[in-house]
């Protein structure tokens, strides 16, 4: 008779499953760098720790205000609540808007201003890539003598580097650092100087901001709980602190890991196919496309694409296209369009984060962020959006119509740009600005805040000879030039609560232009029905305006609107 084997027992304090793999988290260092000199702090922690100091001299509850920073950092006020404005806007948790920064984040955020996005690696085929490129990496910082569309629509998109790519160098960035990061969050035991430094697990939690664990596209565990020092700690008897060099030991062993299983799988893309969801976005479609009814034009349909990385989704690649996202569509907190031209791009969905690059001759509509948005390297762009904060990098000939809670950001070299007031509305509208917290009452659009020419994060605004001059500054619309934009009601989903208008009040000037445009029409209207003509003349009249409206509307690209909105 076999002898039966006892159960084994629960541990009580788990270690963490080993598929969970540390991860840096992407929002600081794709939203949270500003060009700002006094911000950016080359020494590290022999500056950042007596400013550290002198800031929880200041607030002793550990809260920076607005006044208190601009004081310490000798910045003027309106950087100070940029910084912590921007701070904010990329914490993994939303702050108390009334409290202040925590001093232990925002020292971790100024450390990160170091952050410059250099490819860690030169391509391995340099004969190719000088036929394309001036320099065999995108981020190398020669690239500036193109044009934003130049840059996208060259021959080599492959070699601009992917999400992979940027995720490996913000873990050697961190890697490099985090000595030097553990060190500002801990302190010393009492009594043995500087030299013996301990982390405690409120301290420790701060980490947070730069790194999580997570699989795939999860928001991740706490992070005290992933570590065998803190976890399944009482709040009321917390863990006693660790050694600092102990905890730097252990994330630095996770971070090894991490680099080796990217590097892992770069080596076995290059080797043949494999089912990797951080591929280069190109890579990563799944597409799905619903073809329009009534329509007779061939290739004509409006595609819904989903391609995921990671609690992110991605749209990519599009030329004459008419896509359409909705909530269902997107997975994660975060989208990024990529590399569409002369196309209408419709993301109609609550997001916290949101970038545009690389794309020309394209209206792109996006719902309501509730944290951020990119705009960066476009070329003769519509961009209209309700969101929190907007930020413009290097951009040529672009209107963006907005509803935003924050100034709007310029930096780099921007040329012909232009701002007005939110334009547009659709049924879940006001429902999705209540659930990521935009407010329709305040709106800055016209409140640009501009930075220096040259942003020490993005090698690719760097022009050969170009000092931090003043970057170009946006100028409004003309109010006889802003019109509503229409967006089709494709899926029939009203209700009672649906949003019918604008949400944001239109400014005075812009209302006066519009009530004159519908006068107007309205007259133009009136005189063509009580014109007295014969029958076939006033036929021929209504197919001589037929021509010429089909003509139009072929003529500006509207046409692709035309078969969207029949599927309404």
């Amino acid at each position: 008779m076999l002898e039966e084997k006892p159960e084994p027992s629960t541990p009580t304090a788990p270690a963490p499953p080993p598929a969970l793999l540390l991860r840096p988290r992407r929002e600081p260092f794709e939203y949270g760098l500003l060009p700002i000199s006094k911000l950016i702090f080359s020494d590290g922690i022999l500056t950042l720790g007596p400013v550290k100091e002198k800031l929880l001299q200041a607030s002793p509850d550990g809260r920076v205000s607005e006044t208190q920073l601009a004081e310490a950092l000798q910045i003027p006020p309106d950087y100070a609540c940029l910084t912590i404005d921007t701070l904010a806007s990329v914490l993994p948790a939303d702050p108390d808007p009334n409290a202040g920064a925590d001093v232990h984040d925002l020292i971790l955020f100024l450390y990160i201003q170091t952050y410059k996005r250099l490819l860690p690696r030169t391509h391995k085929d340099s004969a190719a890539v000088a036929d394309v490129w001036p320099s065999t990496s995108a981020f190398d910082g020669y690239l500036s003598a193109l044009s934003p569309l130049q840059l996208v629509r060259s021959n080599s998109r492959r070699f601009i580097p992917s999400q992979s790519d940027e995720e490996a160098h913000q873990l050697s960035y961190l890697q490099k650092h985090m000595a030097n990061i553990i060190a500002l969050l801990a302190e010393p035991v009492e009594g043995e100087g500087d030299e013996s430094l301990v982390l405690t697990s409120e301290r420790f939690e701060h980490l947070g901001f730069l790194i999580q664990f997570g699989e795939k596209g999860c928001e991740g565990i706490p992070l005290s709980q992933a570590t065998p020092f803190f976890a399944n700690s009482d709040p009321d008897m917390p863990a006693a602190p660790v050694p600092a060099a102990q905890v730097h030991d252990w994330v630095s062993q996770h971070i090894t890991a991490a680099l080796e299983h990217n590097a892992e799988k770069a080596m076995a893309k290059e080797n043949g196919p494999t089912a990797d969801l951080d591929v280069t976005m190109a890579d990563a479609f799944l597409n799905q496309t619903r073809p329009q009814s009534n329509s007779s034009q061939s290739g004509t349909s409006m595609h819904t694409t989903c391609a995921y990385s990671r609690s992110q989704s991605f749209v990519e690649g599009f030329s004459k296209a008419s896509v359409v996202k909705q909530t269902c569509d997107i997975k994660g907190h975060s989208l990024k369009v990529l590399n569409c031209h002369d196309s209408v791009i419709y993301i109609l969905a609550p997001l916290r984060y949101a970038t545009v690059y690389g794309c020309s001759d394209t209206t792109i509509v996006l719902g309501a962020i509730g944290k951020a948005v990119r705009i960066e390297h476009c070329e003769r762009v519509q961009v209209i959006t309700a969101a929190k904060r907007i930020c413009i990098a290097n951009c040529r000939e672009c209107i963006f119509f907005l509803g935003v809670n924050q100034q709007p950001l310029i930096v780099g070299d921007n040329h012909k740009l232009q701002v007005a007031p939110y334009n547009t509305f659709y049924a879940q509208l006001e429902e999705h600005m209540a659930q990521i917290g935009v407010v329709p009452t305040v709106n800055r659009w016209d409140e640009p805040l501009v930075l220096g020419m040259v942003d020490p994060h993005d090698s690719l605004s760097h022009p050969a000879g170009v000092s931090d001059a003043q970057a170009e500054s946006a100028t409004r619309l003309d109010p006889d030039l802003f019109t509503n934009f229409l967006i089709p009601n494709w899926y029939g989903s009203e209700s009672p609560q649906s949003t019918k208008y604008n949400p944001f009040p239109l400014p005075e000037i812009y209302l006066s232009s519009q009530r004159k445009k519908y006068s107007i029409l309205n007259d133009v209207q009136q005189a063509l029905r009580d014109i007295e003509i014969e029958e076939n003349k006033k036929r021929e009249l209504a197919c001589a305006l037929h021509v010429h409206f089909k003509d139009w509307l072929y003529a500006s690209g509207n046409i692709r609107q035309l078969y969207c909105l029949q599927g309404d």
